[in-house]
């Protein structure tokens, strides 16, 4: 594959949320970041302690809630397909789990929460900004958390029979040097993309997250936007579109 940018080492492992139908938005962040976070951190740095495998970064992206940033969808936060994501960067993917976690619970978030499966992506840095992150002085310093940003993600899905050899070439050789040329122009200053490592059994082909100082930016950006041949393989009814204000920042 030739790209204009090389992969980062090792999988970044990717888990998609959604709240159960009894469970509240406000009640899963809850219980996610009070009970599930933590558990997670203890866990990853007793691995690292051990001389085990373990995550090196770990953060949790909330979407906002009750609208469809692309005008898709309704503006009922109840349809939306995913409440948040958790990213998990790993030196090389994790085996499939017989079962999705919170199968069986394990805490009073995964109670909250429907069951959930990893998704192993190869992450491309396109333009590495800087995001801040403060430790917590008051608490144990993580989980803590962070905003001041106005961040878009796409899920972004295939059609069917796509040959993934020739999108991803694409997406990396001909769509990303045009997202961050716009991107560039209206101030945006982190963009990523991550391609599923197995994409045939992956819920999504791949996700693409842009990072702009805030929404006004996005608009900005999104008003430049003109196509560039990604329609060939994308899935436009399928794919997800999420905006987002907010990462809980477990391992930095």
């Amino acid at each position: 594959m030739t790209a204009a940018i090389e992969a980062s080492p090792g999988a970044k492992m990717i888990y998609l949320i959604k709240r159960k139908a009894s469970t509240s938005r406000e009640e899963l962040v809850a219980h996610w970041y009070a009970n599930h976070m933590p558990s997670v951190i203890r866990n990853q740095v007793r691995s690292a302690e051990r001389g085990q495998r373990h995550a090196t970064r770990y953060i949790a992206t909330l979407f906002d809630a009750g609208f469809d940033v692309e005008g898709r969808g309704g503006a009922d936060e109840d349809v939306q397909a995913w409440d948040g994501m958790a990213q998990l960067w790993w030196d090389a993917p994790l085996n499939m789990p017989k079962v999705p976690h919170g199968t069986k619970p394990t805490d009073s978030f995964q109670e909250r929460a429907e069951p959930y499966l990893p998704w192993a992506t190869s992450e491309f840095v396109a333009m590495d900004g800087e995001l801040p992150v403060t430790p917590l002085t008051l608490n144990e310093p993580f989980p803590t958390t962070r905003s001041g940003f106005y961040k878009q993600v796409f899920l972004v899905a295939a059609k069917p029979g796509t040959d993934y050899l020739a999108f991803f070439e694409h997406w990396l050789s001909m769509h990303v040097p045009k997202v961050r040329e716009r991107m560039e122009q209206v101030g945006g200053f982190r963009y990523c993309v991550s391609l599923s490592q197995f994409p045939d059994v992956a819920p999504y082909a791949g996700l693409a997250e842009l990072w702009f100082p805030n929404r006004s930016c996005r608009d900005d950006y999104v008003s430049r936007v003109t196509p560039d041949g990604m329609e060939t393989w994308v899935d436009v009814a399928a794919t997800q579109v999420y905006g987002s204000q907010t990462e809980m920042i477990g391992i930095p």
